[in-house]
Formats: structure tokens, C-alpha cells, sequence
């Protein structure tokens, strides 16, 4: 299968999946969503059941849809390394993007970027130093090379993209007196730049045939599972059951989002926090429970560069693909306050330098980092509350 009707089927199922899944939603009953109002009425209680329903949705969904999209794209030809790179990629990190995109179409810019920016910090420092503290990190060339320092360009970006979009005059920037904005031309050029990188990506893996066979074995057994049991079905089986797959987990990603929004709303207004916080807190480390459970995964068995790989690829793929993308739907882009410019975004871009520094010690990350990675979390949540 050539390159472009590769690309062509992943945007075909995309749009279809999520144009079904909008229907579904948009003529369920109306009766789901005045339930939801009413848990919402019974304030604190009410919001916070709401978002562990919709944290165990979105985790759930965004595992369905890894599933059901992977074998659609085996089963039809795709090759198992770009599934890997560009699907199972993408649809990891599906919690963050459904959240900031539905945060968007709710005119929430406040969720959006602190979902972003909240998840990148937690990554860096609360997953990594979680699992340096489990067992020291060993670190390969190739990230410190490639993928780090594209993490701490990418962050830099953010906060350039924040100064263009919102740009004042010369007292205002000076001063600090005036808001920022990401447009939805920028969106646009990190949405780009994402594609960019995925096909990148794929290039490079490629270069080394050992890589590349030893990925592809992986990544059949991860997305088919045992040949017995998946030719059970046959090939029409296991299309149709696919194709149930994207549509159940692009539905449960829509609803519970939508969910996580409306309970970090009213969370936000009991406590007399800003939307921003919230987004940098509590959605932040509840759609990073994936990202989390891999590392952890992964350090156990002793893989310790999937787990820095993951957090890494994370980190790169919330700023190009899920900001990227909730910053071009939404119709004037994503406003960023003045407190994020200031604070919020610094701190992505400190906590991203500080991962280089402790991986070029030794090119390992040991357990003493891990635990000062930890303190450091611990600092920024506490300082994030109360600023």
C-alpha cells in the first residue's frame, strides 16, 4: 500500500468515527445529559463523581479505540511500524487531545492550555521521577540527540506563539500587562509540524532494518495478540469489529471529556480557582494515568528507555498535536492569561531543561533525581494552587 492511500484511510476513519460519534451524542437522549446537570447540582460530591466517571471513561475509550484502529489498519495492509508511529501514538495520547479539543468548543481556553501544559510538567516530573525512584533510568543516545532537545525547543514555541498572537506594544510586554494568544494559524503550523514529525519518525526507524523488525514483532503482538484466536474471526470479523471499536472508544473519549469539562467547571467555581489551575491539576494528572501506567510498566521490566521514550513522545506529540489542534478549532484561538505567560509555560520549559541535565549525568536518571523530580512536583502543584 502506497504512502498516501496510507494517509488517506487514517483520515477517512478518523472523520468518519468522529462524525458518527457526534451524531450519536448530538441525538442520545436528553435525558443522559439532564442527569449529568443534576449530579452537578449536588455541588462538590456531584463534580467530583462526575470526573472520576469521566476519567475511567476517557482512559477506557482511548484503549478501545487503540485497539479497534490498530487492527483495522493491520488487517487492511498498513505496516505494524506505522501503525505504531502514527496510531497508537496519536490515540495514547487521546485523553489529553479530547479534553483540550472539547475545552476549545467550549470556549474553555483556560482547560485547553493547562491540560497541556499541566500534563507535559506532570510527565516530566511526577512519571519520570516515579519511576527513577522504582529504578534508575538508563538513557539512550539517540533521545538525547533528537527528542529531548525538540522537547525544550517545542516548549520555548508555546510561549513564543503566546507573545506574537497576543502581541501589545512595548510598555504592555515589558510590563507584563497583557494577555496571550495562540491563533489558529499557529495551530495550524503545529498541527503541521506534528505530521512532520510522525513521518519523521518513521524515517528514522526505518534506516535501521534490526529496529524495524524488532518493532514490528512488538507491535503485532501488542495490537493482533494470538494468530489463533484473531483468525477465529476471519478478516470481515475482525474489520467489523474494528470498525465498533473506533466508534464505541471515539464515543466514550466525546462523553467522557465533556464530563471531566463540566465537573472541572464547577469544581473550579466551589473553590474560587481559576479554569487554568484546574486544567493544570486535576485534568492534567487524571488524562497522564495512561502515560503513567506505561512508564511504570516498563521500569518493572526493566525497559527503562520505552519509559523515558514515552514520556519524551508524550510531551512532543500534547504540544504539536493536542495544542496544536484545540488551538485551530477554536474559532479565535486559545486566549492564554497572563499568569500562564508568566508562571504556567516557564515552568514547562524549566522542568523540559531540567530532564536534559539529569539525563546527561551519567545518561541515567537515578533514584536521588527521581526523588528531587518528586519534590519539585510537589513545589509547583503547591505553588500552582496558591498563586
Amino acid at each position: 500500500m502506497q504512502q498516501v492511500d496510507i494517509f488517506a484511510f487514517l483520515v477517512f476513519f478518523t472523520n468518519f468515527s468522529l462524525e458518527y460519534s457526534l451524531n450519536v451524542l448530538a441525538n442520545c437522549d436528553t435525558n443522559c445529559y439532564y442527569m449529568l446537570d443534576i449530579l452537578i447540582e449536588y455541588g462538590l460530591l456531584g463534580a467530583f463523581l462526575l470526573l472520576v466517571i469521566g476519567l475511567i471513561l476517557l482512559i477506557g475509550g482511548g484503549e478501545i479505540l487503540v485497539r479497534g484502529a490498530s487492527r483495522l489498519a493491520i488487517t487492511l495492509g498498513i505496516s505494524p511500524l506505522v501503525v505504531g508511529l502514527t496510531i497508537v501514538a496519536i490515540c495514547t495520547s487521546a485523553p489529553e487531545l479530547a479534553v483540550s479539543v472539547t475545552s476549545s468548543l467550549y470556549d474553555r481556553s483556560g482547560m485547553a492550555l493547562g491540560n497541556v501544559v499541566g500534563s507535559n510538567i506532570c510527565n516530566v516530573c511526577l512519571i519520570l521521577g516515579l519511576a527513577a525512584v522504582l529504578r534508575p533510568l538508563q538513557v539512550s543516545a539517540s533521545l538525547l540527540r533528537r527528542e529531548i532537545p525538540l522537547m525544550i525547543f517545542l516548549s520555548f514555541v508555546v510561549l513564543i506563539f503566546g507573545y506574537l498572537g497576543g502581541l501589545g506594544n512595548i510598555i504592555d510586554i515589558i510590563e507584563g500587562r497583557f494577555d496571550g494568544r495562540i491563533t489558529r494559524f499557529e495551530g495550524a503550523v503545529l498541527t503541521l509540524g506534528m505530521v512532520a514529525y510522525l513521518m519523521w519518525t518513521v524515517y528514522e526507524i526505518r534506516k535501521n532494518p534490526k529496529q524495524d523488525a524488532e518493532y514490528i514483532a512488538e507491535m503485532e503482538g501488542k495490537v493482533l495478540g494470538d494468530n489463533a484466536t484473531v483468525s477465529m474471526f476471519g478478516i470481515t470479523g475482525r474489520i467489523v469489529a474494528s470498525v465498533c471499536g473506533i466508534i464505541i472508544g471515539l464515543g466514550l473519549l466525546l462523553l467522557g471529556s465533556d464530563m471531566l469539562i463540566k465537573s472541572g467547571t464547577r469544581i473550579a467555581i466551589e473553590f474560587g480557582v481559576s479554569e487554568l489551575v484546574i486544567g493544570l491539576t486535576v485534568l492534567a494528572v487524571g488524562t497522564s494515568l495512561p502515560e503513567l501506567v506505561v512508564s511504570v510498566v516498563a521500569v518493572l521490566r526493566k525497559k527503562s528507555d520505552i519509559a523515558i521514550g514515552n514520556v519524551v513522545g508524550s510531551n512532543i506529540f500534547n504540544i504539536l498535536g493536542v495544542l496544536g489542534l484545540s488551538a485551530f478549532v477554536s474559532p479565535q484561538g486559545l486566549e492564554v492569561d497572563h499568569r500562564a505567560m508568566q508562571f504556567d509555560i516557564p515552568a514547562m520549559i524549566v522542568t523540559s531543561i531540567f530532564c536534559i541535565i539529569l539525563c546527561f549525568t551519567g545518561q541515567r536518571i537515578n533514584r536521588f533525581e527521581g526523588i528531587f523530580l518528586l519534590l519539585i512536583y510537589a513545589m509547583y502543584i503547591g505553588l500552582a494552587c496558591l498563586a
